[in-house]
């Protein structure tokens, strides 16, 4: 996993890891998620690949966007 840049301070968001067609986040309470194109949509993922990587955005647009849309949490 790839610590998250949390360039704003305050994001829920600790780490995450980019494969081809999904993204694993890695939030403050420990809990990961696996949100694949199937679940959140091809369009979602990429957003969500570009935020992880600019290190800015991406709690926000989970919570504003994405929601629950994820494939399976992983603990």
């Amino acid at each position: 996993m790839q610590r998250y840049k949390n360039r704003n301070g305050e994001s829920g968001v600790v780490a995450y890891d980019i494969a081809e067609r999904s993204i694993t986040v890695e939030f403050r309470d420990g809990d990961r998620y696996l949100y694949t194109d199937q679940s959140a949509g091809a369009e979602n993922i990429t957003e969500m690949q570009r935020l992880a990587t600019l290190g800015s955005g991406l709690s926000t647009y989970i919570s504003q966007v994405v929601r629950e849309r994820y494939a399976r949490k992983l603990g």
